[in-house]
């Protein structure tokens, strides 16, 4: 039963997220759509974390918290314009309350090349597009871009210490913290440099996939009671 509600999850998810896409962008153009599947996406991401995770409760706390973070973001950049700072500001705490569910897990920078790594990436990135972003946007542009940088590499050392049963999901968030990177720098690049074809495809494909990744990661229910139930002698 709970392997069939997540792939009806999965499949509903997915369905939901190319109906916002399409509606947003080149497709159907119908915004008002826009409105319903966009948030309805993430819902659905919310009810499939929403599931697991009952063996580390205080991390899957953590990773509700910012998954219902960025839904309001999600909300609040459906206005571009206005909505742009407050969604910045409630994604970056989401990211900041990933990072704490990832550190329950590994300790913060465990592994400083990686750090090193991500960091090398999100500052040539935003060095290239500094020149291009408002002044009054690149003080909150930085500080996002730094949570971001964060809770992507620390998914990556979940994913490169995991052993076990939890290698597949632990890659999987590494995947997903990678991908989190990737939207927000289309994102970026379409909105303070230069029009990327299809943004609106590849900034919310890579942004729900990393989003699904994440709450993955979390035991799903029926693995975490069947490893506490002890087996007889």
């Amino acid at each position: 039963m709970n392997n069939a509600i997540a792939r009806w999850l999965a499949v509903l998810a997915v369905a939901s997220a190319m109906l916002a896409i399409a509606n947003g962008s080149w497709a159907l153009d119908h915004r008002a759509l826009l409105f319903v599947f966009k948030p309805l996406t993430t819902l659905l991401i919310i009810a499939h974390a929403w599931r697991r995770g009952t063996d580390t409760p205080s991390v899957c706390r953590f990773v509700l918290a910012g998954l219902w973070l960025s839904l309001l973001g999600d909300v609040l950049l459906l206005w571009p314009r206005q909505g742009f700072v407050p969604g910045l500001v409630a994604f970056l705490i989401a990211h900041v309350l990933y990072i704490v569910a990832f550190t329950r897990e590994q300790p913060f920078a465990a592994q400083p090349a990686v750090l090193a790594v991500y960091a090398l990436i999100a500052g040539t990135i935003l060095a290239l597009l500094w020149g291009t972003i408002p002044p009054a946007l690149r003080i909150p542009v930085a500080a996002y871009v730094l949570a971001l940088t964060l809770m992507a590499a620390q998914s990556a050392v979940i994913g490169l210490g995991a052993q076990g049963d939890d290698v597949r999901r632990a890659r999987g968030l590494m995947l997903g913290g990678a991908l989190f990177m990737a939207s927000d720098t289309v994102l970026a690049v379409n909105r303070f440099a230069l029009p990327v074809p299809a943004a609106g495809l590849w900034i919310l494909a890579t942004y729900w996939a990393a989003q699904w990744l994440i709450a993955s990661w979390l035991k799903p229910a029926c693995t975490a009671t069947a490893a506490s139930v002890p087996t007889s002698p």
